[in-house]
């Protein structure tokens, strides 16, 4: 016989996007280690058509005294799905905010956001800014040579 569950339904709390990030006491500080997320689920609008624009998020950092707490990350990233903003300008201001918050020893965010246009787009940004590192297009460092 199946048993009847009453549902509560009573008035909740919604739960809404906010740009404030969380942290608590990194358990390890004397030791480096990584932390990693992937959020899947990320989206923003384009700033030129309004219309949604679809990432990974991929998020690593090595803590010093402070780590993100995951609730609000979530609801930071969340905060996003109606701003419109650059692919290049979100991913770094995802990584300005972490840093800002976490002061991590390193930490890198990657944008890679689905095709648009015809145009697959992965922004990485790093702190500390050690550069990007990233070879030419061509790859190999050298121009190609046009044929005589």
């Amino acid at each position: 016989m199946a048993r009847r569950i009453r549902a509560d339904l009573g008035r909740r709390q919604a739960t809404v996007p906010q740009k404030t990030l969380a942290t608590f006491p990194n358990p390890n500080p004397g030791r480096d280690y990584e932390i990693r997320f992937d959020c899947p689920e990320f989206t923003c609008l384009c700033p030129m058509t309004g219309q949604p624009d679809f990432a990974t998020i991929r998020i690593s950092y090595v803590p010093d005294k402070s780590c993100v707490e995951l609730k609000s990350l979530k609801l930071y990233l969340w905060s996003y799905r109606d701003e419109g903003t650059f692919h290049e300008a979100v991913t770094n201001r995802i990584l300005d905010d972490l840093v800002s918050a976490l002061r991590p020893r390193r930490c890198e965010v990657v944008g890679d956001f689905l095709v648009r246009g015809g145009i697959h787009t992965v922004v990485v940004a790093r702190h500390p800014d050690g550069g990007a590192g990233v070879p030419p297009a061509t790859g190999g460092g050298r121009r190609p040579e046009h044929p005589k």
